[in-house]
């Protein structure tokens, strides 16, 4: 499940909810859902409040780093909010991951952070 709420707070400005699950099965929804935004003439920040984001896989991840690329590409801020701690780990290790292709391929890359996400939460829940 995956669910996507958007609001412009201002002129080039919008706020985008992500909630559920962003994997292969709903990266490709996301991505056409965030087509009519990026594809603004005026595009100042969107804002990723991922608060109701329960889980991110390697698409996931894609996803967003082709969403972020886009914005920077018009001049523009992305900014995300509310991570919850699984999905701040999926990210703290990706931007500590060298560029070279580390996995042998796009399944055994979700293993890993389908594994990094678990550890994270139940370390979470531990707490």
């Amino acid at each position: 499940m995956f669910d996507f709420n958007v609001t412009e707070s201002e002129a080039g400005r919008w706020v985008v909810a992500l909630t559920g699950r962003l994997d292969t099965t709903t990266a490709p929804d996301c991505e056409q859902r965030f087509a009519p935004i990026l594809g603004n003439r005026i595009l100042l920040a969107l804002v990723l409040d991922m608060q109701g984001l329960e889980y991110i896989s390697s698409m996931g991840l894609r996803v967003i780093l082709k969403i972020c690329k886009a914005v920077e590409e018009r001049g523009g801020t992305l900014l995300m909010i509310n991570l919850q701690p699984q999905i701040a780990k999926v990210f703290e290790i990706a931007y500590a991951l060298p560029r070279e292709a580390v996995f042998a391929s796009l399944e055994e890359a979700d293993r890993y952070l389908s594994a990094m996400q678990r550890k994270e939460l139940e370390k979470q829940r531990g707490q």
